[in-house]
């Protein structure tokens, strides 16, 4: 079935609610630069910040109320940006609002939180992506080329290792949320590990089990720091994870293990990708654009004009909430 347009007036026009770091460089530039695009409005709770915000990137309308964003008649679309713990809160106002909405990763803090996020978007058939932008980067969609094209044989087994040192602020206990347990649960697993569990789904299939063990060694901050886990794609690859954020050194090394090769890659620092095959070998340096999420949100505009459907949607980002919270060990529905 093909693709519907849900606009055909242009340019999109869309508002930010939460206009933080993550939205300085990563995120927010790419809704300006991308051609049918446009960056309107912008919400931070401290409305100094976000006027600031709004004339060093050149947006016209600033405001400290998100109402004034998802119910505006002139904001077409919205991109939620704010901690993990207000996704559902503002997305369950845009859906009832009936605007397209672009939420930060993870989706929400748990599974059911998320479930209840896209069955309000599906209700009203409204678009909902998830910003697991590494679905739309070339680096990791040349990875998938390799895995599509048989390049190391059937695939057989992935593992991740990522692990950083305590950083200051965390060593400060000063205020953080995302190792505040309230917000983030899982801790730096719940903003980092997200991004890989998501993107091996991308590469490999949905996950059909999963568990894990979390703990706190440091005790540091409420939330897990320690967590490892396993699972199986529904083609039968197994793969596995650890994440240690008290570790002594900074690593991130995924592999893909085949019949007849593997692959290496990292999900968060820029390391060339490898493919060790025995008839082939190459090793890719792929640069990030400048800002990350150009690829996703070029993406969303092409979906939102019906010309291809978004690799990161609501469905997705849901099946990586219920595998994070598998891992977790967190009751869920199925």
């Amino acid at each position: 079935m093909a693709l519907q347009p849900f606009f055909t007036k242009r340019p999109i026009r869309w508002g930010i609610i939460g206009c933080g770091n993550v939205t300085e460089v990563k995120s927010g530039p790419a809704y300006q630069i991308v051609e049918d695009f446009e960056l309107a409005m912008v919400m931070r709770r401290d409305i100094a910040k976000a006027e600031a915000y709004a004339k060093r990137h050149g947006v016209s309308q600033w405001t400290n109320d998100a109402s004034e964003v998802i119910d505006n008649p002139n904001i077409d679309a919205v991109y939620i940006a704010t901690p993990p713990d207000t996704h559902k809160m503002y997305a369950l106002l845009v859906a009832k609002a009936g605007k397209p909405c672009c939420i930060e990763k993870p989706m929400t803090p748990n599974y059911l939180d998320s479930l209840e996020v896209v069955n309000a978007f599906q209700h009203k058939n409204l678009p909902l992506f998830i910003a697991y932008y590494r679905r739309s980067l070339p680096r990791f969609n040349k990875v998938k080329e390799w895995l599509d094209n048989m390049a190391i044989g059937e695939p057989r087994h992935i593992s991740w290792m990522k692990t950083r040192t305590a950083s200051p602020l965390d060593l400060s206990g000063a205020c953080n949320w995302r190792t505040d347990a309230k917000v983030a649960p899982g801790g730096y697993f719940d903003d980092l590990a997200s991004h890989g569990l998501d993107l091996f789904t991308f590469l490999l299939g949905n996950i059909k089990e999963a568990n894990g063990i979390a703990t706190n060694q440091q005790n540091l901050y409420s939330a897990y720091d320690s967590i490892t886990g396993s699972w199986v794609h529904e083609n039968g690859v197994t793969g596995s994870g650890s994440w240690n954020f008290g570790s002594f050194e900074a690593q991130d090394k995924v592999e893909i293990l085949g019949s007849k090769g593997k692959i290496r890659f990292s999900v968060l620092h820029e390391e060339p990708v490898e493919l060790i095959a025995r008839d082939a070998r190459e090793s890719l340096v792929i640069e990030h654009p400048k800002h990350l999420h150009e690829f996703h949100v070029n993406n969303m505009r092409d979906h939102l004009f019906g010309k291809a459907p978004h690799p990161s949607l609501g469905k997705s980002g849901l099946h990586t909430s219920w595998v994070m919270d598998k891992i977790l060990g967190k009751p869920n529905l199925r």
